[in-house]
């Protein structure tokens, strides 16, 4: 299972999470929930306590991940195979250009 916290200007938004089935899931932190609930991350996916779930990589998420020559050199530099779109996600998208960001969750179980 690998998960992150999704970041909105700073401020902790969420959890997305891979799980050992392929499964996606993202859900808003409680307190993003109390203080920001107009703030939304994209209109797909609306501040809610629901958990958001997908067999896919949510698109919101899917676009955050570079294209082309710069996609090359992460999946060539960080031996990332190109399909593994979580793994994309997890080492590209920590300073992304914008309000949203991501940061890794390690896993304690696999360390």
């Amino acid at each position: 299972m690998r998960s992150a916290e999704i970041y909105y200007n700073e401020i902790v938004a969420g959890i997305l999470v891979e799980t050992d089935d392929g499964e996606y899931q993202f859900s808003y932190n409680n307190s993003y929930i109390e203080n920001f609930s107009e703030q939304f991350l994209t209109f797909s996916m609306p501040v809610s306590e629901q958990i958001y779930r997908s067999i896919r990589l949510f698109p919101f998420f899917e676009g955050l991940i570079p294209e082309g020559w710069l996609l090359d050199v992460a999946t060539k530099n960080w031996k990332i195979n190109p399909n593994d779109r979580m793994a994309l996600l997890l080492a590209c998208c920590q300073n992304c250009i914008g309000a949203v960001s991501v940061k890794p969750i390690k896993d304690i179980e696999n360390e």
